[in-house]
Order: structure tokens, then C-alpha cells, then sequence
């Protein structure tokens, strides 16, 4: 399989501050990969160079075979992008707005107001086509501005935090969306810190952190990184917590995790049925009484936590120089591992 997306070595700075450090990506053709990672990692400038709007300070990139420095001319026929929010005229219909971008496109007049209602009915926005998209919702305006991005076709396309701001349910429309678009052969790089959303749609993901990508690979490898099944549960009283470690340290498969605000403790185990069973004996025998327990597998939450040592969602002051300590150098070796 073909990469449709290709980055080597992209370094992109300002003044002292260190966007993309030697930034190193690879999207197959007809597939999804997520870029996961907190703001300031430098997913949004990734995909700004991809896409010609940014020079890096040195690397290399290609999308769709044409080299995003030497001939952007040509890519951007070649791709669709939507970011952070909805690039969308408002005071324009729906309908006005998607054959301006086809004409734009050098589509013709014709055809431009063809495929302005193709995409409309596509994306459920008929009934809205003729009103300014100034009365749209949130939920609208993003679909409409994803059709915007797929007036011309492109074989890639990326979106950048797509589904920022959404409701659960305008999120999960969209995701439908995106779905049915790869199913057809389009190549996607997304951008999330949306955990759920990276486990849905990515056939890979590259956890990028202080502009290097820290490690890549399907959803169920990184979640191998942190560990097996976990067994989680709640004591009555906090009191009981240091009896409940000690009791079940013969079952743990790993260093167990004691959260004494929440009268939790959670135990790594290898053999996850039969381990919740020997656990629930083991603290009937210690006078232990349990608020509640669960058995799950790591989540791609605790993958990053795990990797860059904050959650997510947690914004940063942006990306900086990797010091001697940083998650890029402890997971260095983690990228070649499961790429």
C-alpha cells in the first residue's frame, strides 16, 4: 500500500519556540490516522505545512506524490482541509457558499451549482440550502464546512479537531460522515483530543508531544504499552485502603494505584476474570466491604497519560525544547517498536 502522506524530519520554529522538532509521518493511501496529542503538541502546524500553509524551517513532505514544498501550486488542487472552525460566510445561504468554493476551483457555473447540491443532500443541509448560514447551528455549520472542503474531490483531506464544540449528537453525525468518506477511498488525517473519536475512526495513530511524534500504531497496540486488563474498584472508607493493597498485592501484575479522595484503588492483573474473582475473595477475608468494582482494559486516556505524563485534554503553554526528561526521550524507542 502507497503513502498518501508522507513527512520526514520537519522542524518548524518560532523564534525560541520549537513548533515541529523533527516531526516524522506516514498515512497509507485509503486509510485514517489520527493525531492525537494536547494543544501546543503541534498537530494544527502539521497539518498547516501539509497543506502549504506554513514553510517548515527544514524536512520534507509529500501528499498525493506532489512535494508540499516544490509544488504547492498543484497540491492544493489535490486536497480539502477544514479546521478548527467553520470557514464558512455567514451571510451567505449554504448553497451560496459551496459554488463560490467550486468556482474557486475553476469548476464553471454549471457544475459548481451541480456539486453545491450534491453535497447539500449529502449532508442532510437541503432543507437549509436557501437561508444564511448565519441561523445555522453549530452542528450545520461544521457539515457544511466539511462539504466545502469535498467540492473538488480530493483523494486527501484533513481535518483539524473537527468536532470541537459539538454536541454528542452533532458529533456522532459527523463521525457518519467521515465513515462513509473513507469507505469511499479518501485518505484522512485528523487531528482530536477526543479519545473516543481517535478509537472510532483511526486505522492508526501517531501520539505526537512537544512536536515529535512519541509513538504510533493501531489503537490496541498503544493501549498494549500501558499494560493488561486493570482491575478497579471503591472501599467503603479510605481507612480500608492500605488493608485492600496489601491484601491484593499478590494478585497484581504490576504497581497498584491508590486514589485516597476517591477511596479507589486500581490493580494491573494478567489474568483479568479469574484475577476479579481471587480479588473480590481476598478483601471478603479482610473485612474489606466494596463500594463497587469493575474489570477494563486500558483506554487510549491512559495511553496518553502514560506517554506524556498529562492528560489530553489539558492545555499547555505551548510546545517548547524537549528537555532531558520529556516524554519524547523516555518513549523514544516506543515509535520504532509498533510502527
Amino acid at each position: 500500500m502507497l503513502d498518501a502522506i508522507v513527512a520526514e524530519g520537519l522542524v518548524k520554529r518560532y523564534g525560541n519556540l520549537i513548533a515541529l522538532d523533527g516531526l516524522d509521518l506516514s498515512v497509507p493511501e485509503g486509510t485514517v490516522t489520527a493525531l492525537l496529542g494536547p494543544n501546543g503538541a503541534g498537530k494544527t502546524t502539521t497539518v498547516r505545512v501539509l497543506t502549504t500553509l506554513l514553510i517548515p524551517d527544514s524536512g520534507r513532505a509529500t501528499v498525493a506524490g506532489i512535494d508540499v514544498l516544490r509544488n504547492p501550486q498543484a497540491l492544493r488542487s489535490r486536497i480539502g482541509t477544514s479546521g478548527q472552525y467553520a470557514a464558512v460566510d455567514e451571510y451567505l445561504t449554504g448553497f451560496e457558499n459551496l459554488e463560490m468554493v467550486g468556482r474557486l476551483y475553476h469548476m464553471g457555473v454549471q457544475r459548481s451549482k451541480e456539486r453545491a447540491r450534491e453535497l447539500l443532500d449529502r449532508f442532510r443541509l437541503t432543507d437549509a440550502a436557501d437561508r444564511p448560514v448565519k441561523g445555522y447551528s453549530g452542528g450545520m455549520r461544521r457539515r457544511l464546512d466539511l462539504a466545502g472542503a469535498l467540492v473538488a474531490n480530493p483523494p486527501v483531506l484533513f481535518l483539524d479537531e473537527p468536532t470541537t464544540g459539538l454536541d454528542p449528537r452533532a458529533r456522532l453525525d459527523l463521525w457518519d460522515v467521515i465513515e462513509e468518506l473513507v469507505a469511499g477511498g479518501t485518505t484522512l488525517l485528523l487531528t482530536t483530543q477526543y479519545m473516543e473519536e481517535a478509537d472510532r475512526l483511526a486505522d492508526a495513530i501517531a501520539v505526537i508531544d512537544h512536536g515529535r511524534v512519541i509513538a504510533r500504531g493501531t489503537a490496541d497496540e498503544l493501549k498494549t504499552l500501558v499494560g493488561g486488563d486493570r482491575i478497579e474498584l471503591t472501599v467503603d472508607h479510605s481507612d480500608k485502603l492500605v488493608i485492600a493493597q496489601q491484601a491484593l498485592q499478590g494478585l497484581a501484575d504490576g504497581e497498584i494505584h491508590l486514589e485516597p479522595g476517591l477511596r479507589r484503588i486500581t490493580v494491573p492483573v494478567s489474568n483479568g476474570s479469574q484475577a476479579l474473582v481471587d480479588a473480590i475473595g481476598q478483601l471478603a477475608n479482610n473485612n474489606v466491604q466494596i463500594h463497587d468494582v469493575g474489570l477494563r482494559r486500558p483506554s487510549l486516556d491512559d495511553v496518553f497519560l502514560s506517554l506524556t505524563g498529562h492528560e489530553a485534554e489539558e492545555l499547555t503553554n505551548g510546545s517548547g525544547p524537549a528537555g532531558p526528561e520529556t516524554s519524547s526521550d523516555r518513549f523514544e524507542a516506543t515509535e520504532g517498536q509498533i510502527r
